[in-house]
């Protein structure tokens, strides 16, 4: 005899329900378990090329991987006693606390100042302590605007604004360190403003900040759906059994992953909602057993024969979705894959508690209730069947009226969809008004920037870098770099040599240049290294001197950034041959290659979900010409999201390329159950009823099963709209569009189209 798990589960309710239980109970043990990850670095495989470089860069120039910028800002300018004061405080603080690489701080009070006596070299920090005399700070300001590695870098053109660098022991939370910042700066009063800005702040500040909010929507969103089902269903334990299944598979993909020993990124910290919302595909089964035990009367019958009737669909809209998150572990990007994978088992999971917890469930609902409840379920007399009905009819009575409007608005949304940008800002995911937002704005107009970048020019022997030649060409890339918009400030190994025999030469600006021979860059970088803190010399030059590290200020986190910059190099390189190669690397590297890493995503993504979801339809309806024509509502929906995102000049980032190839598998379920019952009744009622009637009835009752599907859907995804981090903002409006607009299309286009096909769709008895 062949089992059946729906048999076996109305036999045996309780059975079902503790061995649920008892699988729920183990996945929770790993939850203590439970680890965070918000680096961008490890959005990439470590084998990647640019993680391998950046960190091979990272060692030879002794360099951090995180810095935070402190910014201290006065109207009147910084330069005076009492802000100065409040400098020095506050920098002897930031010193003392655990995570921050205290030698290698900048700021007045430790940053290496050259200057020369009686032609000896002098090297020492730029303020040892604050001053006490006007005459003092009149001698600080000298020292400032005489010396050009400090402009732009640590002083404000205008005087008004000063940096504090803050480079972080590796391993470090930036967000804490932040806070504890903003707790030092609190306590200074004056008329200083205080801003604390650089990735790591923004990054770390994110990390905590998403796991906040998807532990405050989750359940916001749980409460949304369980009220939406009740006013649907008036039926509590349906309510109750609806809101079981979606927190028994968050339970156990989230226990999967703690226990595979994957941390929690960005991506999946969305699981919890992601998962809540596509339980909300069982409401077809809720919405058919209705319908069917009205009509019967019997519960046991009524249950068996809406998990024949959906059976199907539900297996085939559970497989469209987990294969359209399953693509994303063909991607490059570490925690989509791992996000892909986690929604796609999650989504198996949902549809083997479908087939199991609720009819287990259903064996339980009282009789009476289920009488009253039900009572409104009747295509004929429910006003809300009756307008789906009447939808559907106007797509089919009207279809190239229909065909018409969809064409214009297909369109329209090519247009929109070339305006497209395609950018990842780490710090445009915090909204304008935030402070980290604030922060970052106010020092990038400032100063140089907080977006860092670099560039490893590489000779072709020791010691090459002490050329003349090769210091000159340094110094051309600056000059020519900081002709970008972007670029705020360059920093090299030839400043430090131009500093140095400037200040040799009695300060005199016109040996404000490289010096002519080999032996004198040598002598001067030998007698600046044995006064100055390792750090200076090594961060920007290999102890071979074969290499020399370029320091590139951006005043936006935009990745197009660093590709302007790699463009000026390219040109001034053609422009200025040189047997060098000069290699971009550094934070803003990194992003760029990211960047770039999620536009091939998604062309990857998406071409392999379209194939996916093809195939997928087609094995459905065994039929390729049904699978076309239920193809074309969902690549409508998504096609006129996009062109909405390209008119409004919202940048297409990671999250919503992520969003394109698994809203295939989301937005296909409707047309999947639209087909399905529409083929079966025609089947059942053969030539007793014209192709538009069919379509009609299809809308009315399965209809009725998909307009609830989308709003409790896209109620639970609204709350994501209210969030202050804008990725959620854009994934919650993009899912609650992709739901709303997909329902409206099945129910009017799909239609049309049948009808506009139906001598190629349908018998030839069966074309009225």
């Amino acid at each position: 005899m062949k089992f059946s798990l729906v048999e076996f589960s109305i036999a045996r309710p309780k059975w079902v329900l503790f061995g649920a239980a008892l699988l729920t109970l183990l996945f929770l043990t790993q939850f203590p378990k439970i680890r965070t990850d918000t680096n961008p670095k490890h959005m990439l495989p470590e084998t990647s090329d640019v993680r391998v470089w950046n960190d091979k860069v990272d060692k030879t120039f002794a360099l951090y991987e995180d810095t935070i910028v402190i910014g201290i800002e006065n109207a009147a300018g910084v330069l005076n006693l009492e802000t100065l004061g409040r400098i020095a405080r506050i920098t002897e603080a930031v010193l003392a606390l655990d995570g921050v690489a205290s030698r290698d701080v900048n700021g007045f009070t430790t940053i290496t100042n050259v200057t020369a006596a009686e032609g000896t070299l002098n090297v020492g920090p730029l303020m040892p302590a604050a001053p006490k005399t006007e005459a003092e700070v009149e001698a600080l300001r000298q020292a400032l605007f005489g010396n050009s590695l400090f402009i732009d870098r640590i002083i404000s053109k205008d005087g008004k604004t000063t940096a504090i660098y803050v480079p972080l022991e590796k391993g470090a939370n930036g967000a804490e360190i932040a806070d504890k910042i903003r707790q030092i700066v609190a306590k200074e009063k004056g008329p200083e403003r205080y801003y604390v800005a650089g990735d790591p702040v923004a990054r770390d500040t994110f990390g905590a900040e998403m796991f906040k909010l998807m532990a405050l929507f989750s359940p916001i969103a749980g409460m949304i759906m369980f009220a939406a089902i009740q006013l649907m269903f008036r039926n509590l334990a349906l309510s109750a059994a609806m809101m079981a299944v979606s927190m028994v598979a968050i339970i156990w993909s989230i226990g999967l992953l703690i226990g595979a020993g994957f941390p929690v990124h960005i991506m999946s910290s969305m699981a919890p909602v992601f998962l809540m919302a596509i339980a909300t595909d069982s409401i077809h089964i809720f919405n058919e057993f209705y319908f069917r035990y009205r009509e019967g009367g019997d519960k046991l019958a009524a249950i068996r024969q809406t998990m024949a009737t959906v059976s199907r669909p539900v297996r085939f809209t559970a497989l469209a979705t987990a294969a359209g998150f399953a693509v994303l572990l063909f991607m490059n990007i570490v925690p989509v894959q791992v996000f892909g994978g986690l929604i796609a088992f999650g989504t198996v999971v949902l549809r083997l508690l479908s087939f199991s917890f609720i009819p287990a469930v259903l064996t339980f609902v009282k009789e009476d209730k289920l009488r009253k409840a039900a009572g409104g379920e009747d295509v004929t007399a429910d006003p809300v069947a009756r307008t789906l009905g009447r939808i559907a009819r106007l797509g089919a009575t009207k279809p190239m009226a229909t065909l018409v409007v969809m064409l214009i608005l297909a369109a329209v949304s090519v247009w929109g969809t070339s305006k497209i940008h395609i950018n990842n800002n780490l710090v445009a995911w915090f909204k304008p008004s935030s402070e980290i937002r604030i922060a970052d704005s106010a020092m990038n107009q400032a100063l140089g920037g907080t977006s860092l970048g670099y560039l490893v020019v590489s000779g072709t022997e020791d010691d090459f870098i002490k050329r003349p030649e090769a210091m000159r060409w340094l110094e051309g890339l600056q000059r020519h770099l900081e002709t970008l918009p972007v670029v705020g400030k360059t920093f090299s190994v030839a400043d430090y040599v131009k500093r140095i025999n400037r200040v040799l030469h009695d300060d005199d600006p016109k040996f404000d240049v490289v010096p002519d021979t080999q032996d004198s860059v040598g002598q001067y970088l030998f007698l600046f290294s044995m006064s100055a803190k390792p750090a200076d010399l090594n961060n920007v030059v290999d102890p071979a001197f074969r290499q020399a590290n370029l320091w590139v200020q951006m005043k936006t986190w935009d990745a197009d950034a660093m590709r302007q910059v790699i463009a000026a190099k390219d040109s001034y390189q053609k422009a200025h041959p040189l047997p060098v190669k000069a290699e971009p690397a550094g934070i803003a590297w990194f992003n760029l290659v990211w960047n770039d890493e999620v536009l091939g995503d998604l062309v990857l993504g998406f071409s392999l979900a379209l194939v996916v979801v093809l195939v997928i339809l087609a094995l459905d309806f065994r039929s390729l010409k049904w699978a076309l024509i239920a193809y074309v509502p969902l690549l409508l929906t998504i096609l006129m999201i996009y062109g909405v995102v390209g008119f409004v000049g919202k940048d297409f980032d990671m999250p919503l390329s992520v969003m394109s190839t698994l809203s295939l598998g989301m937005a296909v379920d409707f047309a999947i159950h639209f087909v399905s019952r529409f083929r079966q009744r025609r089947a059942e009622v053969g030539a007793g009823e014209t192709a538009p009637e069919s379509l009609a009835w299809t809308a009315a009752r399965p209809g009725k099963g998909i307009v609830r599907n989308a709003l409790l859907f896209a109620a639970a995804f609204s709350v994501m709209m209210a969030a202050p981090l804008t990725p959620y903002v854009a994934v919650g409006a993009f899912i609650v569009s992709m739901m709303l607009i997909s329902a409206l299309l099945t129910l009017l286009l799909l239609p049309a189209l049948i009808m506009l096909g139906r001598r190629w769709l349908l018998d030839q008895g069966e074309a009225k």
